[in-house]
């Protein structure tokens, strides 16, 4: 595995919320758990030793991811692959660390693998989308693609997700170009990366207090609008019963069907950036 010179290994940002170091088992075989400001999943049963990785979490967080895992599943091996939603620094950047540790294999959308094999990076934050201060300290953030090649596969173009029978992976851009988010129709639960959030991810103060509320992607790091607005679409139309999101708490039921339907009514209105229209 080749480390880009600009890696992740300087990058520590003092963020954090309440929930940070907290998990929540969501179903028997689905958890979540916070690492400072992000959600990582595993998949798997406790007790098993067939679990998948979803989300890598910030930089420097390789021990307690591990640490979460084994506290989950009772025991310290590898799961049996890692499941990336999209490449950004705060879902990846524990990625190249934990592959020293397991020899795994990654799966990522075709359109996410130039960020994810060193060929390209993103753009950088832009501050001017929204007030807060987690918008306005953006452009420091890494932006940068990272070199897991090695490890690296496309995810399957029958929809399918590696070692999670029952998933399917849809393709979610507008954050990235490729984003995808995780749905299980059987009980309508929906690993949804940041192709929507339930906290307003630009505010320091709802980061850090987990204040929930439904809202589009992370406005500082989102690429294409228009794509974010009918991954959205995309995803009420599935009517899920639960949702996790990469950022904020999981939402569940009729708060999770209310507040999809006014996010996509009020789109311009909450998940724009001010001086963005789409229509």
């Amino acid at each position: 595995m080749k480390h880009l010179d600009s890696d992740f290994s300087d990058s520590h940002l003092p963020f954090y919320s309440v929930n940070s170091g907290k998990g929540k088992e969501v179903r028997n075989d689905l958890y979540y758990w916070t690492n400072q400001i992000v959600n990582v999943c595993f998949y798997g049963i406790p007790g098993s030793r067939e679990w998948v990785l979803i989300d890598c979490g910030m930089p420097h967080s390789k021990q307690k991811i591990m640490e979460a895992a084994e506290e989950r599943f009772g025991h310290s091996g590898n799961p049996l692959a890692i499941v990336l939603t999209h490449g950004h620094f705060d879902h990846v950047g524990s990625l190249e660390p934990l592959l020293e540790e397991w020899d795994v294999p990654v799966y990522a959308h075709e359109l996410e693998i130039p960020y994810l094999n060193g060929t390209k990076d993103y753009p950088k934050g832009d501050p001017t989308v929204d007030g807060g201060l987690v918008s306005e300290l953006s452009p420091l953030y890494p932006h940068h693609g990272i070199d897991v090649s090695d490890k690296l596969q496309v995810l399957p173009a029958n929809g399918g997700v590696p070692f999670m029978e029952g998933w399917k992976w849809i393709h979610t851009p507008g954050h990235t170009p490729g984003h995808v988010s995780l749905y299980r129709e059987s009980d309508g639960l929906l690993i949804v990366g940041d192709a929507f959030v339930t906290v307003k991810q630009e505010s320091q103060y709802k980061v850090v207090f987990q204040k929930k509320q439904i809202s589009g992607p992370p406005k500082y790091f989102t690429m294409d609008w228009k794509a974010a607005r009918d991954s959205v679409v995309t995803l009420s139309n599935l009517n899920p019963k639960a949702a996790i999101t990469g950022h904020g708490e999981v939402m569940e039921g009729k708060e999770l069907e209310e507040s999809l339907r006014y996010l996509l009514d009020h789109f311009d209105e909450i998940a724009l950036p001010a001086n963005r229209r789409l229509h």
